[in-house]
């Protein structure tokens, strides 16, 4: 990356894991945050140029009735076929790739030697990792994962197991990072390390 001066940091992990726990936690010591899923949804906005494709090739059916992309409908279509998954990923990554750029350039201007995280939930799946300097694992077991996504989705553990097969095993995810947060036990002990994490980077990236 281009970003000599700036640190990126990608968090990442799996799917109820606690990502948004820890990076609020890194937030609040001074890294902003560049979120990748809530850019995804802003640049399929209605009226914008990748809501536009979406439609052109998906079709009527993935548009609710006040305009916005059904996502759920969407990515049912696309979890079945992986040519589709493509297409849709050559409407959307171009635009979110730009809007990424656009905002740590934003965070450079102000802090050209500081530190901001990427959030990046499918880092590995959709091979981000060229975007960020280093990479944050945010790592529960797939046993506490499932619990905890089919009591926050209301749905059953088997369907969280399905959800959970659709991702790259978090175990996996853990020999690509350079630092991982366990985030099984309270949120004092995550505090802790995310405290720990935060002091090693300062010190490991001061001018």
């Amino acid at each position: 990356m281009e970003n000599r001066g700036l640190l990126v940091l990608g968090v990442t992990g799996g799917i109820a894991s606690g990502k948004t726990t820890v990076a609020n936690m890194l937030q609040e010591l001074g890294a902003p945050i560049v979120d990748l899923d809530l850019i995804a949804r802003q640049v399929v906005e209605p009226g914008k140029p990748a809501w536009k494709e979406i439609i052109g090739y998906f079709g009527d059916e993935v548009i609710r009735k006040d305009g916005t992309i059904d996502r759920k409908r969407l990515s049912g279509i696309v979890f079945r076929d992986p040519a589709k998954r493509k297409k849709l990923e050559s409407f959307t990554h171009p635009p979110i790739l730009e809007e990424f750029a656009r905002q740590v350039k934003e965070v450079r201007e102000k802090d050209p030697h500081g530190i901001i995280q990427a959030v990046i939930p499918l880092l590995f799946e959709v091979n981000l990792q060229h975007l960020v300097h280093k990479v944050l694992v945010v790592y529960i077991s797939p046993h506490k994962q499932i619990e905890r996504l089919a009591k926050r989705d209301k749905i059953s553990k088997e369907e969280a197991g399905n959800i959970l097969k659709a991702q790259m095993p978090i175990d996996e995810k853990v020999e690509y990072a350079d630092f991982v947060i366990h985030n099984e036990g309270s949120v004092d002990e995550t505090r802790r390390q995310v405290e720990a994490l935060w002091k090693e980077l300062k010190e490991a990236h001061s001018p």
